[in-house]
């Protein structure tokens, strides 16, 4: 193609203001992710759940955010992907309402139900919105950076905000943040935002869409209850079940002459390869990331709010990386930006590999920053490949399947590297626990770092302190070795990605 007769034009005033209005409900989309966890004891106290409701409270929203993204993205290309995006931004508005003020664990857990519903409309509308309103290359991998940071900012000053209406307000107030955001999009929305849909779209077919669902839910139910449970007959069955109904759905897309999803697009290698990079970058980012909360408040001693202020540099490298690399791109090939960033991954990791267990912040705060960094140059040229290489009438089903694949390497990461971790530190701990323990109260120091801090508190000083000593060091271990783990595949995947698309050029779509 000759670049210099067909350059394609470039974005004007108002797209850039219609991305920080669309940025918007993606920061609050993560911001929903985080914000709850620190009011679960608030709500506790308030709504009285039981146990299971309580998991149910906190999980579900992310089941069902992972679990319509592919129908929700289909359906904006379907219905037009404004349309659906102000439905989904006004459904938001009015369950984060009806959040607020639930007044039993079982509206609560139906209202977080319909957040996620909901939610999954935002982040494959406004993704592939962007496809359509930055139609230069550089200009769409800049406008994909800034969608993007939303996302990692989100997450990073949720549990801060939340810790500030929780010290002044009622539990429901962190649902209520909301509100405001979403009846701006709703006013400015339909003057900023233009309308896209396939004029060659056929009709929703709901059976796909009952699969995809079934689908990623028991996959995603099945990784979550390993991540908390270790593996377990329910778990392995309900993934088993997961990819039954994964392998209906992909043989019925084959047979429908307008499937849910164009099963074309994976026979495209830029979009193939920038997909598993996305996901697996999402994979180390997230599973990581438990450990290092932990480390900072088991290890370290530090409060949730003071571990989240730590934590804020990742949320720096993330808008250095929104910034710098649209500015790389111009030079360098995406294959070595993408490839660039998983070595600057890898040398995050081997930076957390060295903390210990009585200090680390500054191996956290550097790690994190190069970490970060190095993800976002992954995810953003990724996600801008993966929208690129689908036709403009197929974006919202291209920007749901590069959603899923990232919510499911989360999940993944937490899951598998979660059960590393736990065995590493089970092993280390088997070897050290004091004796003078019953064997109920042994097997539960050794089943999780925070338990063991517990039960420390309760016992003699000098048992509670060998107990504290042995769980930070295999706390430590299982860390270390995780972190390495991550670096060695992102040192892989680095090789993968030069290999698979070293001949892609910037602005190529295939």
């Amino acid at each position: 193609m000759n670049q210099t007769t067909t350059t394609p034009p470039r974005a004007g005033k108002k797209e850039w203001i219609g991305l920080a209005v669309i940025a918007l409900p993606c920061l609050l989309y993560s911001m929903d992710l985080t914000v709850l966890y620190l009011a679960v004891p608030h709500l506790t106290e308030t709504l009285k759940p039981t146990a299971s409701q309580l998991l149910w409270i906190v999980d579900i929203y992310g089941f069902l955010v992972a679990g319509c993204m592919i129908t929700m993205g289909t359906l904006g290309d379907r219905i037009g992907r404004r349309k659906l995006l102000l439905i989904g931004a006004f459904a938001f508005g009015v369950a984060s309402i009806l959040a607020a003020f639930s007044t039993t664990a079982e509206m609560l857990i139906i209202t977080r139900a319909l957040l996620g519903i909901t939610a999954a409309t935002l982040a494959p509308s406004t993704l592939s919105l962007i496809r359509n309103m930055f139609h230069n290359p550089e200009e769409r991998t800049r406008a994909i950076g800034i969608w993007g940071t939303s996302f990692s900012v989100g997450g990073a000053i949720g549990p801060l905000l939340g810790g500030v209406l929780l010290e002044h307000y009622w539990w429901g107030s962190v649902f209520l943040v909301s509100v405001p955001v979403m009846v701006l999009l709703l006013i400015v929305g339909p003057k900023l935002l233009p309308e896209f849909k396939d004029p060659q779209a056929g009709r929703l077919d709901i059976t796909s869409a009952i699969l995809s669902l079934v689908s990623v839910l028991s996959v995603i139910y099945g990784l979550k209850q390993i991540a908390e449970h270790g593996w377990g007959l329910v778990p392995g069955f309900s993934i088993f079940a997961g990819i039954i109904f994964g392998l209906v759905f992909v043989q019925r897309q084959k047979k429908l002459k307008d499937p849910l999803i164009d099963l074309e697009l994976f026979k495209t290698p830029a979009f193939s390869v920038a997909l598993l990079a996305n996901t697996l970058s999402i994979f180390v980012g997230l599973g990581s990331f438990l450990f290092i909360a932990l480390y900072l408040q088991l290890i370290l001693g530090l409060s949730p709010f003071e571990a989240g202020l730590w934590t804020l540099p990742m949320a720096a490298g993330n808008i250095l990386g929104s910034m710098f690399v649209p500015i790389l791109v111009k030079y360098i090939r995406p294959a070595f930006v993408i490839a660039g960033g998983f070595v600057l991954t890898a040398i995050g990791f081997f930076l957390y590999a060295q903390l210990d267990g009585s200090s680390g912040l500054s191996y956290i705060v550097s790690g994190g920053i190069i970490l970060a960094f190095g993800i976002c140059c992954v995810v953003i040229l990724g996600t801008d490949i993966i929208v690129s290489a689908a036709p403009a009438e197929r974006a919202g089903a291209a920007a749901s399947i590069s959603e899923t694949g990232a919510e499911l390497g989360g999940v993944l990461g937490i899951a598998v590297l979660g059960s590393i971790g736990t065995a590493v530190y089970r092993s280390k701990m088997t070897e050290s626990i004091p004796a003078g323990l019953t064997q109920e109260v042994a097997f539960a120091a050794q089943n999780s770092i925070g338990t063991a801090v517990a039960i420390a508190k309760e016992v003699p000083v000098q048992t509670g302190s060998i107990i504290l000593s042995s769980a930070n060091e295999a706390f430590t271990s299982s860390l270390q070795l995780t972190s390495v783990i991550c670096a060695l595949i992102s040192i892989v995947l680095a090789v993968t990605v030069v290999y698979m698309l070293r001949n892609m050029k910037k602005g190529e779509e295939t």
